[in-house]
């Protein structure tokens, strides 16, 4: 192999921070030094590649030249690898301890309810939950594994659909049972109070493209209380409040344990599925493949 030609690496730290803010005193402000010092640092980079990398403007501060400008773009690719190469050999690693992500709601009414049948079935193997409703970066986060809610585009992961999400009409026993206002068929809802969720999610499934899916007009989806979740939307439903849309993964026991009902069978599929990512390199290590083959169990069972 041959050797490799490498600058010095201190000084393509502060080239890169230079660049970045068109500033020697930013740069050294950034990187803990002076700005002379960051003159110097660059200047050895220069004199090591033979070719300018600032132009020195009077009174302006400094410019990149265009092969400054073509180094820097590489510099920082090649720095920000190096960063997260860093982060990942940083983290600890415990083979029988996985950190998975989820999004609040999925977390509290479907994943953590679960997780002692994962303990029974897995129990040599911790798992630590962390609640976000961002996308994890693995390369940064002590994240394992993750459940995303989305269209399944999550490029450089292993991607695997976990369940798809359906969204029907709940409301109480109580509300059901109204001899006033029956619930038989959804153009009954006209005469009902509708819960909304505020979800700002593009093509989130609201009344109104529930009403429009299946094929129901004239209900006046205008009114009716909002809530930012979707468990204050179902605590509002089973307190007889009105009705509210819930969804096949985030239902949680409220069926089961009768605090809610589904008046009619009617369900729409919604535009984002959940997903099981994680890196692909991590993938098939033990714990994580166990947690893995488990959540798709748990997901299979759900749908039986």
């Amino acid at each position: 192999m041959a050797r490799r030609r490498l600058p010095p690496l201190n000084s393509l730290r502060a080239f890169e921070a230079a660049a970045r803010h068109l500033s020697f005193e930013k740069a050294g402000d950034e990187i803990a030094v002076t700005a002379s010092a960051v003159g110097q640092q660059i200047k050895t980079l220069e004199g090591w590649l033979g070719r300018p990398l600032f132009m020195r403007l009077p009174a302006k501060g400094v410019a990149l030249t265009p092969l400054g400008q073509r180094y820097a773009v590489a510099v920082t690719e090649i720095l920000n690898r190096l960063d997260e190469a860093t982060a990942q050999a940083l983290k600890p690693e415990n083979p029988h301890v996985i950190t998975v992500s989820a999004m609040p709601s999925l977390a509290s009414n479907w994943l953590i309810p679960r997780l002692g049948a994962f303990r029974e079935r897995e129990p040599e193997i911790d798992v630590r939950v962390s609640v976000s409703m961002k996308l994890t970066d693995f390369a940064r986060e002590d994240v394992d594994i993750a459940i995303r809610f989305g269209r399944g585009h999550y490029p450089g992961l292993r991607t695997e659909l976990l369940m798809e999400e359906h969204f029907f009409a709940v409301c109480s026993t109580a509300l059901l049972n109204d001899p006033a206002r029956p619930l038989r068929e959804p153009e009954d809802l006209r005469h009902h109070t509708l819960i909304h969720e505020i979800a700002d999610v593009p093509d989130y499934t609201t009344w109104d493209r529930w009403f429009s899916a299946i094929g129901v007009t004239g209900v006046d989806t205008s009114r009716g209380p909002r809530y930012s979740h979707t468990y204050l939307c179902l605590q509002a439903a089973a307190a007889g409040q009105g009705v509210a849309l819930a969804t096949s993964a985030l239902i949680g026991d409220h069926l089961t344990a009768g605090r809610l009902v589904r008046p009619f069978p009617h369900q729409v599929r919604g535009a984002y599925q959940y997903y099981i990512v994680c890196p692909d390199d991590a993938a098939d290590r033990p714990a994580i493949a166990a947690f893995r083959g488990w959540l798709q169990d748990e997901a299979r069972a759900q749908n039986v």
